[in-house]
C-alpha cells in the first residue's frame, strides 16, 4: 500500500514544489477545511489558504513558485508561529511533523 502525506507519495521522488503543494493542502486542512468559509465556497478557501502559505514565504525571503529546501523550511517556521494564535500545539506539532517528513526527502 501506498503511503501519502498529503497527497505526496512517500515512495517516489519528491520536489520542492510538490512539498508546497502539500504544504497549501496541510494548511487548509488545519484552518479552512471545517470552517464555515469551506462550507461556503471550497474554492474561495483554498486560494485563502494559498494567500496565507504565499505571504509566509514571502516573509521568509523565498519565491512561492520556485522554492527550495530552505525556503520551505523558513515558510513553514512562519506558518508555525501564525497558527499557534489560532490552533493547540499538539495539532500544530502533528501537521509540522507530516511536512518535515517531506521536507527530509528533497
Amino acid at each position: 500500500m501506498t503511503k501519502k502525506i498529503y497527497g505526496i507519495d512517500i515512495n517516489s521522488e519528491i520536489t520542492p514544489l510538490m512539498v508546497r503543494d502539500a504544504i497549501n493542502e496541510c494548511f487548509w486542512q488545519a484552518h479552512c477545511a471545517d470552517s464555515g468559509i469551506a462550507q461556503y465556497d471550497e474554492k474561495i478557501s483554498h486560494e485563502y489558504c494559498q494567500s496565507i502559505v504565499r505571504k509566509a514565504f514571502d516573509d521568509a525571503g523565498g519565491d512561492f513558485d520556485h522554492p527550495n529546501k530552505e525556503s520551505i523550511m523558513k515558510c513553514l517556521e512562519n506558518l508555525v508561529e501564525f497558527s499557534k494564535n489560532f490552533r493547540d500545539p499538539s495539532i500544530i506539532q502533528k501537521h509540522k511533523e507530516k511536512i518535515m517528513n517531506l521536507v527530509n526527502r528533497l
